[in-house]
């Protein structure tokens, strides 16, 4: 059956898919490898903020106790911050503040979590915690203007309902961490954005007790956010994680949770962030390397926006070491591109929403249809679909069409058919990066009634994007012949 493209426009596409993107640990940006792959998703997708950890973890450097004439001192340095922050603003990104992990020297305990050690316990004193905050975040306000330093949200922590990230997952003592720090954040400048409690799946039952929390205390909150993943359990090989996967959808029920469960308390209508999503949770599963993945993500990259006001791809690169440091170019890591800049099928597809149009004209379960001020239509789809397309007044079309599939700028294939290396040469690394690219075509739709038919058959974890421009007018000079070209 044919679907018939309305010519008005259903709503706006908004940029919810794009508003932030995660990142490794905060010192990693120091990194050209890193500057470079941030460089190139920037150029192709731009996304608005960016958010990752540790940026008061001791590899940061920011919190420096000294001992000066047998009196202790700390000193508060931003060196690092300073080169990351500044490199992110030159790249047209913006910085998205989680605030963790805990400095050792302040640390009530020695847990840590990740190969790079963040210390997960609470402080020894909330008061030097405090002082720590109000240090970081005034600095920021001090270098870059609270007018900008308002625009980045301040997210307390990281899902401390997980005992590997937060000491004995201790909602209590959450509770208190997000009271003190939400205030310190409040007295540098009431008008900067500080929120939480960045739940992982499964402990959606801690968002109402959590409202609950900040009401009766009256304690500031500006947004409401939580992660989303629909991986099982993990099962281990050496340097790499099997996981079976719930249904894609999964994710966009994840999405919708907090404005459920918020429904009615005071925190009901705040903004809410997905600040991590994806398939699975494991940075060294397969399945984020595959053109399987692209596909098994583009329904939900095509619709979340109706549900929340920002969702997180964790993470634009495989610069990322909580597990260590990659043994091979492509190890299932959760980037959209892996290390030297080669692009993964999901890359595409957010490179794809990247060309789109702003003005819904159909979504369904298979396909998404915008087009842009210009005119210009675009079609991205993951299923098969035969469409009738709004071109106005225009008597034809050009189209360009793109595609990754499991023939198409599959990387992963590549690599596997070349014997997987783990160290890649130059060529190695060249073919690789040609190959990534989608494969094009192009042609020419003839417009009936102000339309034109567009046909499209998916290969097996096909994503597709179809740019179809209305041709106004044709300049072919009335000599031309293509039959005479050859002679």
């Amino acid at each position: 059956m044919r679907v018939v493209v309305p010519d008005e426009s259903s709503g706006v596409l908004g940029e919810a898919w794009r508003r932030c993107v995660g990142t490794g640990r905060f010192e990693l940006a120091l990194r050209r490898d890193y500057q470079e792959s941030l460089a190139l998703v920037q150029k192709e997708i731009g996304f608005r903020h960016i958010r990752g950890h540790g940026l008061l973890s001791d590899g940061v450097g920011v919190h420096r106790p000294f001992e000066y004439q047998g009196v202790p001192h700390v000193r508060y340095a931003f060196t690092y911050v300073d080169q990351v922050i500044d490199a992110y603003l030159e790249l047209g990104i913006e910085p998205f503040l989680e605030l963790g992990f805990m400095p050792e020297a302040m640390a009530s305990g020695d847990e840590t979590v990740f190969w790079w050690r963040g210390n997960i316990t609470p402080p020894r004193s909330w008061e030097d915690w405090a002082s720590l905050v109000r240090a970081t975040i005034g600095h920021l306000v001090d270098r870059y203007g609270a007018e900008r330093v308002r625009g980045w949200p301040i997210e307390v922590w990281n899902e401390p309902n997980l005992k590997e990230f937060w000491a004995g997952a201790d909602e209590t003592a959450y509770h208190r961490l997000y009271e003190v720090t939400a205030n310190a954040v409040k007295e540098v400048d009431p008008g900067l954005q500080v929120g939480g409690p960045a739940l992982s799946p499964g402990a959606d039952d801690w968002l109402p007790r959590f409202a609950e929390f900040v009401s009766r205390r009256s304690v500031p909150i500006d947004f409401v956010s939580k992660h989303a993943y629909t991986s099982g359990p993990a099962q281990h090989v050496p340097f790499g994680t099997y996981q079976n996967l719930k249904p894609a959808n999964g994710l966009l029920e994840q999405f919708a949770t907090p404005r459920r469960l918020l429904a009615g308390t005071a925190l009901e209508g705040l903004p809410v962030h997905i600040t991590e999503f994806n398939s699975s949770y494991r940075p060294d599963n397969p399945i984020h390397d595959t053109a399987f993945h692209a596909a098994y993500l583009a329904p939900v990259v095509a619709a979340a926006g109706d549900l929340v006001d920002s969702f997180s791809y964790w993470t634009f690169c495989d610069v990322f070491e909580e597990l260590g440091v990659p043994t091979t170019p492509l190890h299932g890591g959760f980037g959209l591109l892996t290390h030297r800049q080669i692009k993964k099928p999901v890359f595409h597809l957010y490179a794809f929403m990247a060309r789109m149009g702003d003005q819904v004209l159909h979504r369904d379960e298979s396909c998404l249809v915008t087009r842009d001020p210009g005119g210009r239509v675009t079609v991205l789809a993951w299923g098969d679909r035969k469409l009738s397309v709004p071109l106005g007044r225009a008597g034809a079309a050009f189209y360009v069409r793109s595609s990754v599939s499991e023939q198409k700028g599959n990387v992963f294939a590549a690599w596997g058919e070349m014997g997987r290396p783990m160290s890649l040469r130059p060529k190695q690394l060249e073919t690789l990066r040609d190959l990534a690219e989608p494969t094009r075509t192009h042609g020419r739709l003839a417009a009936t009634g102000g339309r034109a038919d567009v046909d499209l058959f998916l290969e097996p974890h096909e994503v597709t994007l179809v740019e179809i421009s209305p041709v106004e007018r044709d300049d072919t000079p009335p000599w031309w012949d293509d039959e005479r070209l050859y002679g």
